[in-house]
């Protein structure tokens, strides 16, 4: 028998891995995770602009992606506190005290980007 090629063994991990997340993971998180998605895609969306078509205002575009970095960083905070498995890190932390300080921290982020468009 022939060994099996290296990409045959590689799609079989990454559809493993997918069914493994698709079954287990609790659909709150899910919906984070597509949030972080959406982030990750409007960064990487900015960045290519600035360097393609123009960085003028800089300002601008550094207020644009302070924003986009600084919201992933809090939508990954609330991931991990509302995750059933990390109960033990944050007992002291409700799921709706880790959303208050999500929407909290994210009001102040957005206070200080639009202060910085000036």
């Amino acid at each position: 028998m022939a060994p099996k090629s290296s990409t045959t063994t590689s799609a079989n991990v990454v559809q493993a891995l997918w069914k493994a997340y698709r079954d287990d993971t609790a659909d709150r998180l899910k919906f984070i995770d597509a949030f972080l998605f959406f982030l990750m895609l409007s960064g990487i969306a900015q960045f290519l602009y600035c360097i393609l078509v123009t960085d003028y205002p800089f300002n601008a575009f550094l207020a644009g992606f302070a924003s986009t970095v600084g919201q992933f960083v809090l939508t990954a905070s609330l991931r991990s506190q509302v995750n059933p498995e990390n109960k033990k890190e944050f007992k002291d932390v409700s799921p709706e005290r880790a959303f208050g300080d999500f929407a909290l921290g994210s009001i102040v982020l957005h206070f200080f980007v639009y202060n910085f468009l000036g």
